[in-house]
């Protein structure tokens, strides 16, 4: 007798096994039941479509391979790459001419024909204008403290730094920029010390951008605070969560989105007490979200319906008839409540249109869920009891104006930070978790708010430096 796949294994049969002695026969079946459930876990995994992919998961786009995505179909076009004949012309203004630097005119001496000497000017020259870094040179400012002896009593009295003057070697700007480099331009301590050395003359080691960003951090942390305790207060937010790492620790790095302003913070867990430490008991608004049950205490929640949208392709993509039957209709619906979205967000319909046609939309998916409910498929059921027994958080986006039915917001805030981690591999300890989570803080609130993040940073850094209150980042909140 022989294995399945033609090979020179034998295949246990019964008759072998009732040969074997009683503790042998035993060892025999449990090996035997354990191969069999492993071999149909390896043909459910391989089966075609049965794998996570982020367009049936909360997987990050990030985690596939290029190559491995499905490619839509599409027809060749037989154009060219670049311009087409014809095409608008882009190219950039000029600037008037006063505003340059340098202007050189050129006249030609002689007649390029005949050669006869040419004299007078052009009153509408051909203006052409070249574009050119400055030469980068520090500004250094030095300050003689000079030590004077009192001629009544021979005491020796040193000059003081004015107010506002650091007592290391960086300035405000110095500081606020090498922040920014790190914190918004993805650039390591090494990477960033090197380009102000080799690019703008700046010496810099490695061991100044951490002193530096410490002190970013301690400028800037009460701006960040403020914000913090202004989130209980808030009447909708946006939370989204990604993981990281501390030191050699897991970690979780946050975000709460406001309408003017968001926070970011790096916890150490996932879990309702880190939602607890920064909402409070007094937090009555609502909340944009997947499905996560650590949101679930808060009790006015959006369920993000991209995320949904993604669960029915899990659905279809699971392979049963009654996944694709009932994945397929529930992703239909998403779409079409997404198309009447649009068309709001649009302008093109009146709240009241958008109301009258999604009614027939909640009962599409309320009936659909619910047959759901009893199907013979234990994921599907799990999925579809999940959503109808909570199924007021699919339509919270209804009931109040100005809340969205996706958590777009809280993802689209994610994305900086998700981009970081990955260059980064996250923080060493927690003060670097303090100065990542105060940095995307302003940062992403200044987006938001239309500011300047260099300027608030140059001006919470003078005023760390000079002992004055930090500027505020809760305009228009």
């Amino acid at each position: 007798m022989f294995g399945d796949n033609g090979g020179m294994s034998p295949r246990i049969t019964e008759e072998i096994i009732a040969r074997q002695p009683p503790d042998a026969q035993a060892i025999i079946r449990a090996l035997l039941a354990e191969n069999a459930e492993l071999k149909a876990r390896i043909e459910e995994l391989e089966r075609p479509g049965k794998g996570k992919t982020p367009q049936n998961s909360s997987l990050p786009p990030s985690s596939q391979h290029p190559h491995a995505r499905p490619q839509l179909p599409r027809r060749k076009s037989k154009r060219k790459r670049g311009g087409q004949l014809g095409h608008e012309k882009h190219e950039r203004p000029l600037i008037p001419r006063g505003d340059c630097n340098h202007v050189e005119p050129l006249k030609p001496t002689e007649c390029r024909r005949c050669g006869a000497k040419l004299s007078g000017s052009d009153p509408e020259p051909l203006r052409h204008q070249v574009w050119e870094l400055p030469e980068i040179k520090p500004i250094v400012t030095e300050y003689q403290r000079h030590r004077l002896v009192c001629p009544e009593c021979g005491e020796t009295t040193c000059a003081q730094l004015p107010a506002g003057v650091p007592q290391g070697q960086s300035g405000p700007r110095l500081m606020a920029f090498v922040a920014l480099l790190m914190a918004y331009y993805r650039q390591s301590k090494r990477r960033t010390a090197d380009f102000l050395s080799t690019l703008l003359g700046q010496p810099c080691c490695p061991s100044l951008t951490v002193k530096i960003q410490n002190q970013v951090t301690a400028a800037v942390r009460p701006s960040y605070e403020a914000l913090a305790a202004q989130l209980p207060a808030q009447e909708q937010l946006s939370i989204d969560e990604t993981g990281t790492k501390e030191a050699h620790g897991k970690a979780w790095l946050w975000t709460f989105v406001a309408r003017m302003f968001t926070v970011f913070a790096v916890r150490a867990t996932r879990e309702a007490t880190a939602l607890r430490a920064f909402l409070g008991e007094a937090f009555h608004g609502i909340v944009n979200c997947d499905r996560a049950k650590m949101y679930w205490h808060l009790g006015c929640l959006q369920w993000c319906w991209a995320h949904l949208k993604r669960d029915f392709q899990a659905m279809i993509d699971r392979g049963t008839v009654q996944g694709k039957w009932l994945g397929s209709r529930l992703r239909r619906a998403t779409c079409e409540l997404f198309e009447h979205w649009a068309d709001y967000r649009a302008g093109k319909i009146s709240r009241a249109a958008l109301l009258r046609r999604m009614g027939p939309v909640r009962r599409k998916v309320e009936g659909l869920l619910l047959r759901g409910t009893e199907s013979s498929d234990a994921d599907v059921r799990g999925t579809c009891r999940e959503l109808y027994e909570h199924r007021q958080w699919l339509w919270m986006f209804l009931r109040y104006e100005g809340v969205e039915p996706t958590n777009n917001a809280g993802e689209r805030s994610l994305r900086h930070a998700v981009i970081w981690r990955k260059l980064s591999f996250g923080t060493q300890s927690a003060n670097g978790s303090r100065f990542v989570e105060t940095m995307l803080t302003a940062i992403e609130t200044c987006r938001q708010q239309g500011r300047n993040v260099f300027a608030f940073l140059t001006n919470a850094v003078e005023a760390h430096l000079a002992h004055q209150p930090a500027p505020s980042l809760l305009t228009g909140v």
